[in-house]
């Protein structure tokens, strides 16, 4: 008999409201104590250790200590993917315009999927991107880059040819979970998200998985891209 994934034992860890809460805490790829994660979801330290700990068996999250110090990040993009996605399900009403606090609309605006931009913002920059003709939407939910993209982001100061290689192509289509729309992802989508920070378009927060659109960037972005804070 051939083995089956065991759906059910991820589905239960996931499904628990402040594992959940750590977990999206963790989105933006970035490595936190459990300390912040325990902050972030509303629980003392011991309640947060327990929850990492099952966390950590079911291979949903990676550890690393220094010194004194335990730091969690996701087991990889592939876990952050499948967050994204379980967001999408359960929902059949429009998004509301507002959200209910500051940081939620932060995060509404532009955040970090992971590994590269997400929100309003990214995905208007995407929207930019096809309606140049810089990238068209391909089979597999990738994007494919055109001759005419190729020398764009050349001249923006991304060299395509420097790119790691990946099974699912050099760009891809990920669905937004606020947006309901395709933002860029894949090797592309995080080495462009490097550069707007590396160029001061973009600030990524210190506390959370907000990311901050610069004067310097909407400028930017409108002179490049048609995107503007409007």
């Amino acid at each position: 008999m051939r083995a089956q994934p065991n759906l059910a034992s991820v589905a239960y860890l996931i499904a628990d409201p402040t594992r959940a809460t750590m977990l999206m805490t963790l989105v933006d790829g970035r490595a936190w104590p459990a300390g912040e994660l325990a902050h972030a979801a509303g629980v003392t330290a011991q309640t947060a250790s327990a929850h990492l700990a099952k966390l950590l068996a079911g291979g949903l999250l990676t550890v690393k200590t220094e010194g004194r110090h335990r730091y969690y990040r996701l087991a990889g993009s592939h876990v952050a993917l499948a967050l994204e996605h379980l967001a999408l399900i359960g929902t059949t009403e429009p998004v509301r315009r507002r959200l209910p606090d500051p940081e939620a609309r932060h995060l509404r605006l532009a955040r970090c999927c992971y590994d590269h931009l997400a929100g309003r913002v990214g995905v208007a920059m995407t929207r930019g991107l096809q309606e140049r003709g810089w990238i068209v939407a391909a089979a597999d939910k990738r994007f494919d880059v055109t001759p005419a993209g190729v020398v764009w982001f050349d001249r923006m100061g991304l060299d395509l040819g420097e790119l790691p290689s990946s099974r699912h192509g050099m760009a891809r289509q990920c669905l937004d979970w606020t947006e309901r729309e395709y933002h860029l992802a894949g090797p592309l989508g995080v080495r462009w998200m490097s550069l707007l920070c590396a160029n001061g378009w973009l600030r990524r927060s210190k506390t959370s998985r907000a990311v901050q659109v610069t004067p310097k960037g909407w400028a930017g972005l409108k002179e490049q891209l048609g995107v503007d804070q409007g």
